[in-house]
């Protein structure tokens, strides 16, 4: 079993605290993406997980066994950085056998894995030429194929995709997570961009200053966000907000919203303790208005991108408050046109 489990972690450079009470389980063959803004701390906690850091407090086991007094070497990781961190002067094949060179593995035993890795990653033509005769992503496949010769019980990349152009980001986003299906290893997975952990994570760990803001399923996390940080941050275009108050459903799962011009009845409630009369916002996803001459909510364009896969509308109130539209088809709006739109309260959230 590759299970990987935190417990009161807590990380600590000087008086800055970085990591807070962090509890976590990660279970066998689970493929868990950590993510954030940058200076969140999820770097810093892969890097607990890898032994790199150590812990100020808490525990970390892998595979059932503490591991917080184990050097790196011993902890049955392997590691994908964001630099490639490649021998220049070495072939692709000595890159990824020179790790197992030192362990003293057989040079029989270092050829077969390296001749697997290389299959895996469609590499073979590869073994041979040097980093300096690679593309950007055919030295990130062989950093991955130098983690995969190891065998670790599990994988740990930290943002390896950062410095990719966006296509070739996008096809070995693919590759990694075929690789994920292929080998079925435990894997954590560390990015700011919120589309990679859409797509990849089967957990998605959200953080924030250091904290778990919220744990779950891709579509757990956005549908129902546990707070106003993990539901701003999820979802491309960002969810829009309107400040408003609570005039009804306080101590139940639903309220009732008024603020903005707006007013909206029976929309999930997040978090206890609200009262009425209480400052709330109403928060409803981009994709989730819709254009209607009888609605609400009405803006006027101030910006229209026409991406092909889908158009988006930037819009300003009558009280100057901005707000998104998105949509997968063509629209014929233009910059200064006035546009009213109503939504479907189940889709909204106050928090």
């Amino acid at each position: 079993m590759a299970q990987v489990e935190l417990k009161g972690v807590n990380k600590s450079f000087g008086n800055v605290k970085v990591i807070r009470d962090v509890a976590l389980q990660i279970d066998d063959g689970e493929f868990v993406v950590f993510v954030g803004p940058s200076g969140c701390g999820k770097s810093t906690l892969l890097r607990l997980i890898a032994g790199l850091e150590n812990l100020t407090s808490g525990e970390i086991s892998i595979a059932d066994r503490p591991v917080m007094d184990l050097p790196p070497s011993k902890r049955g990781i392997a590691m994908v950085f964001q630099s490639y961190a490649l021998y220049p002067h070495m072939t692709v094949f000595h890159n990824m056998a020179f790790s197992l060179d030192l362990q003293g593995i057989s040079k029989a035993e270092i050829h077969n894995r390296v001749e697997a890795a290389a299959k895996i990653l469609q590499m073979e033509h590869l073994l041979d030429r040097r980093p300096a005769a690679l593309s950007g992503g055919q030295r990130q496949r062989v950093a991955i194929g130098r983690a995969i010769v190891r065998n670790p019980d599990v994988f740990l990349f930290d943002e390896p995709l950062s410095n990719l152009d966006a296509a070739l980001r996008h096809d070995t986003r693919v590759e990694i997570s075929k690789l994920h299906n292929q080998l079925g290893a435990t894997t954590i997975y560390v990015t700011h961009d919120q589309v990679e952990a859409m797509t990849l994570a089967d957990k998605i760990v959200v953080l924030k200053d250091g904290e778990v803001m919220q744990v779950g399923a891709p579509m757990e996390l956005f549908n129902y966000p546990a707070n106003e940080f993990v539901a701003g941050f999820l979802g491309s275009p960002k969810m829009n907000f309107f400040d408003g108050v609570l005039t009804g459903g306080a101590g139940s799962n639903t309220g009732k919203f008024k603020g903005e011009g707006l007013t909206a009845n029976g929309v999930r409630l997040v978090g206890d303790g609200k009262t009425e009369g209480a400052a709330i916002r109403l928060g409803i996803r981009p994709q989730h208005l819709v254009i209607d001459p009888d609605g609400q909510l009405q803006g006027t364009a101030t910006l229209v991108e026409n991406l092909g896969t889908e158009t988006v509308v930037e819009l300003v109130t009558e009280s100057d408050v901005s707000f998104r539209f998105a949509s997968p088809e063509s629209l014929d709006i233009t910059r200064g046109q006035t546009v009213s739109f109503s939504f479907d309260e189940s889709n909204a959230h106050l928090f």
